[in-house]
């Protein structure tokens, strides 16, 4: 029997929110601190997601000031289809609270922000009634009637349904009519280990809601589960009038008690019915390919070689990407960056990456420092990132663990472009309960394919439960003096 893959968008891509318009099917996640913001994926059959862009990016959409702080920003997006346009509400924790943003293609060009100063919260949704009333939901769970076009509220905010008793955290609100009811579906138990979806429903917009008597309806919390912290969902009818639920989860390696390195990923899970209620069963590392045929999007090319005068909108940076630290065109076939403010401790830092999408890759560049200082960089955030940074007849490797940061191992170069390595390894077997999910072994290639590892470090410092915050590992490039220069990128899943 065929079957695909879970998750479905691998690496950090949390919060997901997904329309259908006809027979497509369009996803937007969170993006927290990096510019650009919001990635917009599409699909025809909701297993295969390529990105057509990202809603947030210009810097009179996305204010991410000098001092946000990591995973901070943009945080849950609901995407919906409605009179015609696309509509996506999100808040900007840093900058501009709940927004709303408007487009006639997903692709983009994405509004300008319609700010919403009377909608209070986080995680706002959007609901249309049959009279075209726009109702904005946020955590909490709170409502307000909304106009949409010019952000205005039209009457107070009024507590709706708080989800679960005793359960922490209800969040993620969607709001939908479904047959004869309208169904409030939410997260709740916090996004750690305890995460999970409950749903309400009742005759009106506003309620009174009652809860499912089966709640939670999804949660994989006390399982023994490849996936864990299963929640923030949305749920999407397809075409033949089967039910389907998107949710975030994430993929814990090594031994006690577990770390998930790759972030919060997209997961797709089929959704039955059952007295007038949704039924999610667990959401396994492998489905059975849904009832329709299966229309693979390309496949993303492994290597960048910077020819295009922009970067694909896979690439992001913290913060802000200025146009005075970046270019393809100052050296034609190469990305040329110049330092910002200091080196990747700094929020001002020069750097721009990609999200880390398996458990196992390798990652190389060739990398000309000419008089400047940089390198390939492994990111979670300014206080916990390894690093190979290369500077005129020198490579060395750089660790950061939160107060820490030292030069592990050093060694000289000739002169010129050098070929930078790192690679990431799931272990097979774990020999001890305090193992770590990955290693990773950071080196240099020679011409003749040699690699010359300089260290072998810990993945687990790396990784949320350690470092805390809602984002993933970012791959890339930076400058930390000078200008340096990239002639390509590659990006190899090795398992």
């Amino acid at each position: 029997m065929t079957s695909f893959a879970n998750p479905v968008l691998p690496g950090f891509h949390p919060d997901p929110s997904v329309c259908r318009v006809g027979e497509d099917y369009y996803l937007a996640c969170s993006s927290f601190e990096y510019f650009p913001g919001v990635p917009i994926f599409h699909s025809r059959d909701l297993v295969h997601w390529a990105q057509i862009g990202n809603a947030l990016d210009r810097p009179a959409q996305l204010h991410l000031p000098a001092g946000t702080r990591s995973s901070g920003g943009v945080y849950a997006p609901t995407l919906r289809h409605h009179d015609g346009r696309f509509w996506l509400v999100t808040t900007n924790v840093s900058g501009g609270g709940n927004l709303l943003f408007t487009a006639t293609d997903p692709a983009g060009p994405w509004s300008d922000p319609i700010p919403l100063p009377g909608v209070p919260g986080i995680d706002p949704d959007l609901a249309w009634d049959d009279d075209g009333t726009c109702y904005c939901t946020v955590a909490g769970v709170s409502q307000v009637r909304l106009d949409p076009h010019s952000g205005r509220v039209l009457g107070e905010p009024r507590r709706i349904w708080s989800g679960s008793p005793g359960a922490k955290a209800p969040e993620a609100p969607h709001l939908y009519r479904i047959g004869e009811y309208w169904y409030l579906l939410l997260a709740e138990g916090g996004t750690e280990r305890g995460h999970a979806v409950s749903i309400a429903r009742g005759p009106t917009p506003a309620g009174p809601f009652e809860p499912c008597p089966d709640n939670p309806i999804a949660t994989h919390r006390g399982l023994d589960h490849p996936i864990q912290n299963t929640g923030h969902a949305d749920l999407v009818q397809a075409p033949d009038g089967s039910w389907w639920m998107v949710l975030l989860g994430v993929r814990p390696h090594g031994g006690t008690p577990g770390w998930h390195v790759l972030g919060r990923e997209t997961y797709l899970a089929p959704v039955r019915w059952a007295g007038g209620w949704p039924v999610v069963d667990e959401v396994p590392l492998e489905l059975p390919a849904p009832p329709w045929p299966l229309r693979p999007q390309a496949a993303e090319p492994a290597r960048d070689d910077f020819d295009d005068a922009e970067l694909h909108p896979r690439w992001v940076s913290p913060r802000r990407r200025a146009a005075e630290q970046w270019t393809t065109k100052e050296r034609p076939g190469w990305l040329t960056l110049r330092a910002g403010d200091g080196s990747l401790d700094e929020l001002g830092v020069t750097f721009v990456g990609r999200r880390q999408q398996h458990l196992s890759c390798r990652v190389r560049v060739r990398f000309d420092p000419g008089e400047g200082r940089g390198g390939l960089a492994v990111r979670l955030d300014e206080r916990h990132h390894y690093a190979i940074e290369a500077a005129r007849g020198t490579v060395g490797v750089l660790a950061r663990i939160g107060p820490l940061r030292t030069l592990v191992a050093s060694r000289p170069i000739p002169a010129g472009p050098v070929v930078l390595r790192i690679d990431v390894a799931a272990p097979a077997d774990l020999d001890d309960p305090r193992d770590g999910p990955d290693r990773l072994t950071i080196g240099v290639e020679w011409s003749d394919g040699t690699f010359a590892a300089l260290a072998t470090l810990d993945g687990r410092y790396l990784s949320t439960e350690v470092a805390g915050g809602f984002t993933g590992r970012v791959i890339g490039l930076y400058a930390a003096q000078g200008t340096v220069h990239a002639d390509w990128f590659e990006y190899e899943r090795l398992s």
